[in-house]
């Protein structure tokens, strides 16, 4: 009798691994029940797994009701990740499914607490008609859970790798219900249309017109849209031809392909280690901009304090929406990049850009026993100390009437809408839309 232990090779040579016993009742007798044993374990281990991970996601607020937390036990995540280990496929982390030929994430199955936080603002209840966007399974099967039985759920990709994942990993995990798409999904999916509910997990830049006329009245689109390169999930919902936001929160995404898609713009300040990054192609003398990186660094502080666990992707946002110059400084994770510059995150990091220099949001220890910080700016350039000081004034703006009331209402209109139906701090002009972002 042959037998083939595809994960023992897969773990350790990529190759097949065959093994030979010899032919007997006795033996084969041991084998079937060693191998039913050892299936029975691994079911027990995924169990566990999942219940630990659930039991973490609640802890840490991503699972907030007893609904999304019932559908998180109930998909068991490991099989729409074979790739992996169990411990790995439970892991609270994002699993990378597929690369391009530069090593660039262009498929995964998004982080546990990520997922989660989307559902919960999806507000998913029996009987509604879901359209996800972006496919792999899993999230879908969370879905339709969330559903139920007399829910109806279609998911949609562009990828045929990722959809013919899905078609294989959701019948076989039990949701053969599940309708999977191969489409671009600019155009939503119109055959299984209206829907209550849109859950989009690709970054986006701008939302196609199709997902808003796809959606009921009152219904509600959870999308990781990107404004002026800080990507939110934010959970809109309809009114009429417009949307607006009922909350938001602070999220990344493997970027749209296909129509929809928006690549960012780069300026790099040296080399490889600092850069600017753009939503639109950049008006700016990146030659003077190269030439400030390498002047002294100007330094001035805000006395606004922050504890360590306390997040500040609303003064980022904030920041978005005030400076009318405003870009991202990021950094590679070195030392030589750090000792360049020191932005408050190494990816992004709003920037207020002068003429022939920059100012960047930072912040420092204060209070080491008490895990205390403070935010400021660090600045290079002409006119270092003013950028600096404009900059540190929004951070004293923030702290003063938004740091602890409602946070930013963000409406999208279609782009004919006039400027006067629009009132708002800040209008970002896209493709199909207005975007605006309001503080209360």
């Amino acid at each position: 009798m042959v037998g083939c232990d595809n994960s023992v090779s897969s773990r350790l040579t990529g190759r097949l691994v065959c093994f030979v016993v010899p032919i007997g009742r006795a033996v084969c007798l041991w084998e079937r029940n060693h191998l039913v044993s050892v299936a029975t374990a691994g079911a027990a281990s995924a169990a566990v797994l999942r219940r630990e991970l659930v039991d973490q996601l609640v802890a840490a607020g991503s699972i907030r009701s007893d609904e999304v937390r019932a559908a998180f036990l109930a998909v068991p995540r490991h099989r729409f990740a074979p790739e992996v280990s169990l411990e790995a496929a439970y892991a609270n982390d994002t699993v990378r499914t597929k690369r391009d030929a530069h090593g660039v994430t262009t498929s995964s199955i998004s982080a546990p607490w990520l997922q989660a936080v989307m559902l919960e603002q999806a507000q998913i209840r029996p009987g509604m008609r879901c359209l996800e966007i972006g496919s792999g399974g899993f999230n879908a099967a969370l879905m339709a859970e969330l559903a139920g039985p007399s829910g109806e759920v279609t998911t949609v990709d562009i990828d045929p790798d990722v959809t013919d994942r899905a078609r294989r990993y959701l019948p076989a995990a039990g949701y053969e219900r599940i309708t999977v798409v191969l489409a671009d999904a600019e155009a939503g999916v119109a055959a299984h249309a209206p829907y209550d509910r849109i859950v989009v997990t690709v970054g986006v830049w701008d939302i196609p017109p199709a997902w808003v006329d796809q959606l009921v009245e009152g219904g509600r689109l959870v999308v990781p849209l990107r404004m002026r390169g800080l990507s939110r999930s934010i959970a809109f919902v309809r009114e009429g031809d417009h949307l607006v936001s009922d909350g938001h929160e602070m999220a990344g995404f493997v970027s749209v392909q296909g129509t929809g898609a928006h690549p960012e713009h780069l300026v790099t300040l040296h080399g490889e280690e600092v850069g600017l990054r753009f939503d639109d192609p950049p008006q700016v003398d990146a030659e003077a901009l190269r030439a400030a990186l390498g002047q002294p660094r100007t330094a001035v502080w805000s006395g606004v304090r922050f504890g360590a666990m306390e997040p500040f992707d609303g003064l980022m946002l904030w920041l978005a929406t005030c400076l009318d110059d405003f870009c991202l400084l990021c950094r590679a994770r070195t030392d030589a990049a750090r000792a360049l510059v020191d932005p408050a995150s190494p990816i992004a990091t709003p920037t207020l850009l002068g003429q022939r220099g920059f100012a960047y949001l930072t912040y420092r220890e204060v209070e080491a026993s008490n895990g205390v910080f403070e935010f400021g700016a660090y600045a290079h350039g002409e006119d270092a100390a003013g950028l600096a000081n404009t900059l540190v004034d929004r951070i004293r703006v923030w702290d003063r009437d938004h740091r602890h009331a409602a946070g930013a209402c963000i409406r999208v209109y279609p782009a004919g809408v006039a400027g006067d139906q629009m009132a708002a701090d800040r209008i970002l002009a896209k493709r199909h839309t207005n975007v605006t972002i309001s503080w209360p």
